[in-house]
Formats: structure tokens, sequence, C-alpha cells
């Protein structure tokens, strides 16, 4: 249905660079716990240094 779980972070595309501020503890959690992120979120989190 596209509504969220949980927030565990922001993506400011307007500040100039990009602002992404996550949290690595939540999101480490969710995707040990077998989250799927999708292809954007997954790129977010790797341009966060989150995943590999």
């Amino acid at each position: 249905d596209g509504r969220f779980i949980e927030e565990i972070g922001t993506f400011d595309p307007m500040k100039s660079p990009a602002e992404i501020k996550i949290d690595a503890e939540k999101a480490e959690q969710w995707l040990k716990n077998g989250a799927q992120p999708t292809e954007t979120a997954k790129s977010v989190l790797k341009q966060s240094g989150i995943i590999k």
C-alpha cells in the first residue's frame, strides 16, 4: 500500500549537495530482519555507506 512502517532517515535533494540523514542502527536492524529496500532506497543506503 506504499505506507512506511518506520522512518529511519530523510533525503533532501534540494540542498547542494543533496542531504542524506539515516539512522544506521535502525537501517541495519531492518535489513538484518529481512527488509527488502527498493532500488532507490538501496542506492541511498549505498551512498551512506550502510550497505556495500
